[in-house]
């Protein structure tokens, strides 16, 4: 803003516009800022009468409101160049602080010029809004990073694309009906939150490489593929269900914690080893049914299958 902006009336103007359109923001409780003090004031100054209450058009009336007000009231600095505005919330859940990071920018993409501008500070709901927007942007990139390392290793491991295929998605599937847990449990993606999902698929695929090992083995000795989902159950299947049983119930546990975060991050842990399990048991195989060349793999026992 231009110095002595809040003397100059068409800044204060605008800034009155600015906290009038906030106002009516759905989640905005009340506003603090200068230019509504201003307007108090000038009715003071008038004896009271209520059609005062408005900004003042000359600078001697903005200066006369302006008059004995003290720095520390932190509604304008020493050169009037930077008025802060200060928006009270009715809470910080993210669709409320998107809500009134969007009308702010809006606002500045309209309204913003050379002599005022409109910039997003910090206090809670800013710095909680700012965090919000980089995980917000960090979430596809970990995906990405994550199941494209995990795709690549599941290949590495099997040097089958099919079979990389029937590992990976079954964990994209969980970790997908995850954001919907998140969902009904009341849980944001945040900073706290962003790593869960990885390690949800870190730990599940591991269910789904000791299953499919097991099957491709016995594909490769010349056994159907039932058969061969039996042999890798009775092979590999106990110690997959006692493993994710035993990780599940024992984060489970978390939810008897005083501390919210870490309930709420018990149950979405024990749901991500849990069903990542039942994934693997269940909807692998069917996947491979449908997706596994079953002709090729029996052709591969004495090599590779690519």
């Amino acid at each position: 803003m231009a110095q002595d902006g809040c003397v100059t009336h068409s800044v204060m103007e605008t800034a009155d516009h600015f906290v009038w359109e906030i106002s009516n923001v759905p989640g905005v409780q009340s506003i603090k800022s200068l230019s509504t003090i201003v307007k108090v004031r000038t009715v003071g100054n008038n004896e009271g009468h209520p059609k005062f209450f408005a900004m003042p058009r000359d600078q001697y009336s903005l200066s006369s409101a302006l008059r004995n007000m003290e720095l520390n009231q932190k509604v304008f600095n020493d050169k009037c160049d930077a008025i802060p505005v200060r928006i009270f919330l009715a809470d910080h859940k993210a669709d409320t602080l998107e809500r009134v990071v969007t009308a702010v920018k809006n606002f500045e993409a309209e309204f913003g010029r050379d002599e005022v501008h409109f910039r997003l500070a910090s206090g809670t709901a800013g710095v909680m809004a700012a965090i919000n927007e980089a995980v917000s942007d960090a979430e596809t990139t970990m995906l990405v990073a994550l199941f494209g390392a995990t795709a690549i290793l599941t290949y590495l491991t099997f040097f089958s694309f099919r079979g990389a295929l029937c590992v990976l998605i079954p964990l994209a599937l969980v970790s997908y009906l995850g954001n919907a847990v998140m969902v009904l449990m009341g849980i944001g993606l945040k900073v706290s939150t962003l790593p869960v999902v990885a390690l949800g698929v870190g730990v599940g695929v591991d269910y789904g490489i000791y299953l499919f090992s097991r099957m491709q083995s016995a594909l490769r000795e010349g056994k159907n593929l039932q058969d061969a989902y039996y042999y890798a159950l009775t092979s590999s299947g106990t110690a997959v269900i006692f493993t994710a049983s035993t990780m599940s119930i024992g984060v489970a546990t978390w939810y008897f914690s005083e501390l919210k975060f870490q309930a709420d991050m018990g149950l979405l842990l024990a749901y991500m080893f849990f069903v990542n399990m039942i994934a693997a048991i269940f909807v692998l195989p069917a996947l491979a049914a449908w997706i596994i060349n079953v002709d090729a793999e029996h052709a591969s026992s004495g090599g590779v299958s690519h």
